[in-house]
């Protein structure tokens, strides 16, 4: 009989839990730029976030997702993403 596979757990970067990586959106990063993964195979640091709101809302207040990323990306980029994320909830 096989073992049963792994399921890949990530850190939400706005509550800080831990939840199955399939459920959480992918944002890619580097210095100065930051999108949303969609398809999962971006190059860089990657930040994940739930797909709630109150999650949303606390990485922008905590800079969570600069935090996760380990780079500084410019307040501009970082609106258009956040905009673009809460499209998706």
């Amino acid at each position: 009989m096989g073992k049963a596979k792994e399921v890949p757990m990530r850190r939400c970067c706005g509550c800080m839990q831990s939840k199955p990586k399939a459920e959480l959106i992918r944002i890619c990063g580097g210095e100065g730029f930051a999108f949303i993964d969609m398809e999962d195979k971006g190059s860089g640091r990657g930040a994940y976030l739930c797909r709630d709101k109150k999650c949303v809302e606390s990485a922008r207040k905590k800079r969570g997702i600069q935090r996760s990323i380990r780079k500084e990306i410019r307040q501009d980029i970082l609106d258009k993403l956040f905009a673009e994320v809460e499209e998706m909830l």
